[in-house]
């Protein structure tokens, strides 16, 4: 059910995106039809079709490729500052922590519009990793934060 929710939000997502670059275009006036007959010529004719039929095939695979887990070398008790500095660097704060597993959500809600909701990342620890959860954007900006982070200290320590 999780996957059918996330795959409608980002057809919706990509709707209200098409329909902004039409108008932008008719603004501009770059677009000679109006809305309405763009949209016309779009659900009318075989070419026109494929635009609609992209969006739902992104839309289908979206929470496939939209959401990951990541691995940084390290430990969630020893490296626990380095974390929560990377998450909230990157604009994110601990929520929630229990059983070894730090909840983390978007601190501005524009960042949260642009995440459509699906702003939550998780961190656990999975043998000598730290594993890190959720929306792709996400987990690669606190990902390359954190490994750099943990890179540093332990540069530091062969010193």
């Amino acid at each position: 059910m999780k996957y059918f929710i996330r795959s409608l939000k980002y057809f919706c997502a990509l709707c209200v995106l098409c329909v902004a670059i039409m108008y932008l275009n008719r603004l501009a006036g770059t677009a000679r039809l109006t809305i309405g007959e763009t949209f016309q010529v779009m659900f009318q004719t075989p070419r026109g079709m494929m635009l609609p039929a992209v969006i739902v095939l992104l839309a289908a695979f979206y929470p496939k490729f939209g959401f990951v887990t990541r691995q940084v070398e390290g430990d969630i008790a020893e490296n626990r500052t380095q974390i929560l500095n990377a998450f909230r660097s990157a604009g994110f704060s601990l929520r929630s922590e229990e059983q070894e597993v730090m909840t983390f959500r978007a601190d501005s809600w524009i960042r949260k519009i642009l995440m459509l909701g699906e702003d939550e990342l998780k961190v656990s620890q999975y043998g000598q990793w730290i594993r890190i959860e959720g929306n792709r954007r996400g987990v690669a900006l606190v990902q390359y934060r954190l490994d750099s982070y943990l890179e540093r200290i332990r540069k530091d320590e062969k010193k």
